[in-house]
């Protein structure tokens, strides 16, 4: 048996086309969603993510503001930025690109985001929204796991998920929302001991520990759905995930290849919370 490959790249196109027809009503109403950037710094990676959002914004007809600060910015400064951006009734989602320069407290700037505007799901308002089942901003990644597992009628209530990492970004916003979807939930970690023993009793397994080809082929039950977050480098400098592809295809039912896989999903289900912010935006207004 051979997986069949969950292409987030195809699961992007087709909802990006339904929030394209979503985006046109909108502006048939007189509101245009808007989302802002914000990055601080140089890095390339987080430069060429940047990049993407804004022209995946802009193919969607979504307004995208790329505000780009220096390195050495003060903290004080960029909280001035954000504070000006919950005040701009043209923003409906503001996203700070992490990480940020070592002299930044992440945790303040993310709780300084209005969590009506907290498109990248990461305000406490909205994580402990999203524990309590309520209706909320969810994390782009797992949101996008989430929704791809729906493209494909893979049925989540009653199995066995286990998840490896506990990121406050990924793993565990990515387990609640599993659980919120009545599946068992299994969180494992660097420290968790023999970890081969709960990755084969994994219904639906999600990679995201950040360690190339983490899992391999006897860690994955037959038939299991494999999920791969992962986004690093191997040792021989190649782009990889967590999870060993070429091993891991011939037991699993379903896999996520790297790229191409929850990486589109990800820039996808942060198109979805801005036009859900605008959504919000339009009822307040049309009252």
């Amino acid at each position: 048996m051979s997986a069949k490959t969950l292409s987030g790249k195809d699961a992007a196109s087709r909802l990006q086309n339904e929030m394209r027809q979503q985006v046109d009503q909108l502006k048939a109403q007189g509101v245009i969603p808007g989302l802002a950037v914000i990055i601080v710094g140089n890095n390339p990676a987080s430069k060429l993510y940047v990049r993407k959002k804004s022209e995946a914004s802009r193919k969607l007809g979504i307004y995208s503001r790329v505000i780009e600060l220096e390195e050495d910015t003060s903290q004080s400064r960029l909280l001035s930025v954000i504070e000006s951006l919950n005040e701009d009734s043209s923003i409906d989602g503001i996203l700070v690109q992490l990480p940020l320069p070592k002299h930044i407290d992440e945790t303040e700037i993310i709780e300084h985001i209005s969590p009506e505007k907290d498109v990248d799901g990461f305000h406490p308002l909205n994580i402990g929204r999203l524990f309590t089942g309520e209706d909320t901003f969810i994390p782009c990644t797992p949101l996008g796991i989430l929704k791809l597992l729906q493209e494909e009628h893979i049925p989540i209530e009653g199995k066995h998920a286990v998840i490896v990492g506990r990121s406050n970004i990924v793993g565990k916003p990515a387990g609640q929302l599993l659980l919120n979807e009545h599946a068992t939930v299994t969180y494992c970690h660097s420290r968790t001991n023999q970890l081969s023993y709960f990755t084969k009793q994994a219904d639906i397994l999600i990679a995201a520990a950040g360690q190339a080809k983490l899992i391999t082929g006897e860690m994955v039950k037959e038939g299991a759905v494999v999920i791969d977050v992962g986004n690093s480098f191997d040792e021989n400098g190649n782009l990889s995930g967590d999870v060993d592809f070429s091993q891991v295809k011939d037991k699993a039912s379903y896999i996520t290849p790297v790229p191409n896989g929850v990486g589109p999903m990800t820039i996808t289900m942060l198109l979805h919370n801005t036009l859900k912010a605008a959504k919000k935006r339009a009822m307040i207004e049309g009252e």
